[in-house]
């Protein structure tokens, strides 16, 4: 049996959150920039203080030549230029001649003798153990072959003396780097912030309550354009849940409405079937069969009134066209056959966005709900009234009391006055009404008619001049 395999855990070298991996490719980018940058600079400051080093001994060198030149010069030799104290001259033979007090008594620096056509040469010499390394210059006093040589020069800067510029240079390194990692830090932190507040906002909401958004900064960036975006779609969010709850309470309320009231003619209906299976002989079959087929004809109103309702509202925004409601109206006028005659005031031209067959259904069941109530007239009008439509059906019946105007848009409500099921409602053509003029926009209500009865007003948006 082989041994288990030991799983080791995985080193994440990548910084989880957005915030951390800015701050490591500052921190990179940073490093990158500047340690070269301290590196060069130190290697320049190096450079110009040994540049400075060889114009220093070359000036004193001048000097003491041209000393010699005019027979000035003195024994010991006494430098003029701060930091060069080595001055030797040596003769031809390497004997030297005047030195300053802290080259005396030692033999030539250096074995380097500058030519006639080359009487200046810069040299870097190891050779004397007891003042180790010199950066010195010689030069010739005159072209002449016997001509002496000027040695003028000092020790030569070791590491330890080039430490402290090294050490300054990588602490402004260090330091820069620092500070670029935690401005990187602060800003993004700083700019991610909304960020933040957007998520904690999001994992706030939940599917019962959509209604909460998401800040909104002030600006135009990308993050103002992401909560705007996120809000936006928190909204589409909500009305598509909205509507799907209220396409679900439509479908509850159908299955309720359906079994509700279509329970009394199906058990009426069989109630005469099976006492006519029971008594064949006392049962006029005519009768029972009128009976009945006024109880199918009830179903089949109900059954339609109720697979319209449950299609309202399910019609596509295409579906709509430009409706001259005045035009509509005459000819459900002149369709009809009731037993008062409408009269009517409407002003043409009037014209909505709407579905032609449903607005006809509304203004249908309006009237047969006047037909039914009125005593002796039944009123439509068809006006503007600002951007809306407005279409008015009124009856002189018995009116509609105040706290029922609300109650008798409900499914299968009939007022006290109207309970009879033999005045040939099925007790939602105001329910019709109202969920085929909400789908359209607009508004149905009823309003107190000054002469009696009620008076149904609808409101629909008119529709953009052609």
């Amino acid at each position: 049996m082989p041994p288990p395999r030991i799983r080791l855990p995985r080193i994440r070298l990548r910084p989880r959150s957005i915030r951390g991996r800015i701050t490591v490719l500052v921190a990179f980018l940073a490093a990158l920039l500047l340690i070269p940058a301290a590196v060069i600079g130190s290697l320049e400051v190096r450079k110009t203080l040994s540049d400075a080093v060889w114009l220093d001994s070359q000036k004193q060198a001048t000097l003491t030549a041209a000393a010699v030149r005019v027979g000035k010069l003195t024994d010991p030799i006494v430098p003029s230029v701060p930091g060069i104290d080595l001055v030797q001259v040596v003769a031809p033979g390497h004997h030297v001649i005047a030195a300053s007090v802290a080259a005396r008594g030692l033999p030539p620096m250096t074995g380097a003798w500058p030519a006639p056509r080359d009487p200046t040469q810069d040299v870097q010499t190891c050779a004397q153990p007891l003042i180790g390394c010199v950066r010195l210059s010689a030069i010739r006093v005159h072209a002449a072959g016997d001509s002496p040589v000027v040695y003028a020069g000092r020790p030569a800067p070791t590491m330890i003396s080039t430490d402290g510029s090294d050490a300054l240079f990588a602490t402004q390194a260090a330091v820069l780097i620092l500070l670029a990692i935690w401005a990187a830090w602060k800003i993004t932190g700083r700019i991610l912030r909304p960020v933040e507040a957007i998520r904690a906002e999001l994992a706030a909401i939940n599917v019962n309550d959509l209604s909460s958004r998401v800040p909104e900064p002030s600006g135009e960036d990308e993050i103002v354009r992401l909560s705007r975006t996120v809000n936006r779609t928190l909204g589409r969010i909500e009305n598509a849940k909205q509507q799907t709850e209220q396409a679900l309470e439509r479908q509850r309320r159908f299955a309720a409405d359906a079994s509700h009231e279509l329970r009394t003619p199906i058990a009426g209906l069989r109630v005469q079937l099976e006492e006519a299976q029971l008594h064949p002989d006392e049962t006029d079959l005519h009768e029972v069969l009128d009976r009945a087929l006024n109880d199918v004809d009830r179903l089949q109103r109900i059954t339609t009134d109720l697979l319209l309702l449950a299609r309202v509202g399910a019609t596509a925004p295409m579906a709509l066209e430009n409706l001259d409601l005045t035009q509509l109206v005459r000819v459900e006028i002149s369709r009809r056959a009731d037993r008062l005659a409408i009269q009517s005031r409407l002003t043409p031209g009037v014209s909505v966005n709407a579905i032609p067959t449903q607005i006809g259904r509304v203004l249908n069941n309006l009237l047969d709900n006047a037909q039914r109530h009125a005593r002796y007239m039944v009123h439509i009008e068809v006006h503007r009234n600002g951007d809306h439509a407005e279409l008015a059906v009124t009856d002189d019946g018995e009116g509609i009391p105040e706290t029922d105007r609300e109650r008798i848009f409900q499914r299968f409500t009939r007022l006290d006055t109207s309970r009879s099921r033999d005045q040939g409602g099925t007790g939602l053509g105001l329910a019709i009404a109202r969920d085929i003029v909400e789908a359209h926009e607009g508004k149905i209500r009823v309003e107190e008619n000054p002469e009696g009865g009620a008076r149904f007003v609808v409101h629909l948006p008119l529709a953009e001049p052609t």
